[in-house]
């Protein structure tokens, strides 16, 4: 478990402290590490993925040093007929955001945030969502970029959410907030997870 400096007694004090040392930590990772660190994720996420049985899974594109599923997505939509793969649009700042069909080459601009997205395309709606972690903790609760798209976004759509990230990232608390809703699952390098409640 990573150990952080303390921080500040104000809860989003706190949540900006573990976000920003998280993103630290991760984007100082080798990138042979970062790739290896993927590469047993991405077995692990085998196996659950096995098990939960999506027709339409959600990911998102690889950002400041995520782990780089698309490889693993290419190869989930390629072992069956019917698989269906869709990506985050963020139509508005404070709305949810919006999925639409991913498939390899499909031209990709980027958004506001320098992140590659479907422009055009299908909307679909994912049975499972791949939720990238900077930091999170035992009970599946995860502190992402401070944007709040995944919190709304989940708090209206009907999916699995599974929790993707390092190991590194993972702390004794996340200090949610109200509106949080926790992670079902949660895959790391390490293994898979169910939180606690």
């Amino acid at each position: 478990m990573t150990s952080f400096p303390a921080p500040e007694p104000d809860f989003a004090a706190k949540r900006k402290h573990l976000r920003e040392h998280a993103l630290k930590a991760r984007q100082a990772l080798p990138a042979e590490r970062r790739e290896a660190k993927t590469a047993l994720l991405a077995r692990h996420l085998d196996t659950l993925i096995e098990t939960l049985s999506p027709r339409a899974l959600g990911f998102c594109w690889p950002y400041r040093a995520e782990p780089d599923l698309r490889a693993w997505v290419r190869d989930w939509l390629a072992a069956a007929p019917g698989r269906l793969a869709a990506l985050p649009v963020v139509l508005e700042r404070h709305a949810p955001m919006v999925f639409r069909r991913w498939v390899p080459d499909v031209p990709m601009p980027l958004d506001r945030h320098g992140i590659p997205h479907p422009a055009e395309g299908e909307a679909l709606q994912p049975d499972v969502l791949l939720v990238p972690l900077n930091a999170f903790d035992e009970r599946g609760y995860r502190i992402g970029y401070g944007g709040g798209y995944f919190d709304r976004t989940l708090a209206q759509l009907p999916c699995v959410a599974v929790g993707v990230g390092f190991e590194i990232g993972r702390v004794a608390d996340t200090w949610p907030q109200r509106h949080d809703l926790p992670m079902q699952w949660v895959v790391t390098e390490a293994g898979v997870m169910k939180p606690r409640p």
